[in-house]
């Protein structure tokens, strides 16, 4: 809600300035009902009305006299489309408004509204994964094209929670997996993450569950030196602890035994002296 606010106030201080300029506010009398369609448009707008505004503003688009004004009008009606969650419509309008509109001076902050519109939309790690794929693309994209903007900042923040979901979603197929013991696709997914999504937050569990993987595997080589990897890394993660109590069961074990045995050999010896003194 907060962001729907902050993208309010920034349209309004752009038709302020529009105003200041005296480009919108100037009404040739031969084009007056453009200009009322447009301020009918703006008045529904600030009264919360957007999908009606959204409309109104479509229609100004198309009889507005000047090019600047119709390419405005039109980005108008994208905001308010994207405001109520409209995303489809808005995207349909902002790639209209890119097509017919190539040199307006608001091709950059259109398309970060095509991002935000395709964002919005993405579902959570255990559902599809093509949204997350595609406006990963998207995000990608823009940055590169954009690269120095307040907007790609925003969007390298947004393309890292992407990063964290599609990896949430790896994790959360190589953990039915090996759920179901089906260890080399398991295995494959752990290093999708591994490989592709290292500066995500679940590169510690990924490295962990692999070190399970090749565990139950037998593979123990293989397990421990994923391991140090881990320790190495993140020697402070409950995910190193949990593989290194998994490494060393067979180890304290070991030493539970040698403990009894040597235990036992102890109280042995005690009992052959006490019986020694007896039979003095």
């Amino acid at each position: 809600m907060y962001r729907k606010i902050t993208f309010i106030f920034l349209i309004f201080l752009f038709i302020t300035e529009c105003s200041k300029k005296k480009e919108i506010s100037v009404k040739p009398p031969s084009n007056k009902e453009s200009y009322k369609i447009y301020s009918d448009a703006l008045d529904a707008m600030n009264e919360g009305e957007f999908f009606f505004a959204a409309q109104k503003f479509s229609e100004a688009e198309k009889v507005l006299p000047v090019v600047e004004h119709s390419a405005k009008a039109l980005l108008m009606s994208s905001f308010c489309y994207y405001t109520i969650n409209f995303h489809e419509e808005a995207i349909s309008s902002l790639e209209y408004f890119l097509k017919k509109y190539p040199a307006d001076e608001n091709i950059q902050y259109a398309s970060y509204l095509i991002v935000l519109s395709n964002y919005e939309q993405i579902l959570d790690e255990k559902k599809d994964i093509v949204p997350l794929l595609k406006t990963k693309k998207i995000i990608e994209e823009y940055i590169k094209k954009y690269p120095d903007t307040d907007y790609t900042l925003d969007l390298k923040f947004k393309l890292g929670l992407i990063q964290n979901q599609l990896a949430a979603k790896e994790i959360y197929i190589a953990k039915f997996y090996i759920k179901t013991q089906k260890w080399i696709p398991a295995i494959n997914r752990l290093k999708v993450v591994i490989d592709d999504y290292e500066e995500t937050i679940f590169i510690e569990e990924a490295l962990h569950r692999l070190v399970e993987v090749y565990y139950n595997l037998g593979l123990v080589d293989e397990a421990r030196k994923t391991a140090k990897i881990l320790g190495y890394n993140y020697n402070s993660s409950k995910w190193y602890e949990n593989s290194y109590a998994l490494l060393n069961k067979d180890y304290k074990k070991q030493q539970k035994n040698l403990e009894k045995t040597l235990k036992e050999k102890e109280q042995g010896l005690i009992r052959k002296t006490i019986k020694k003194i007896l039979n003095k």
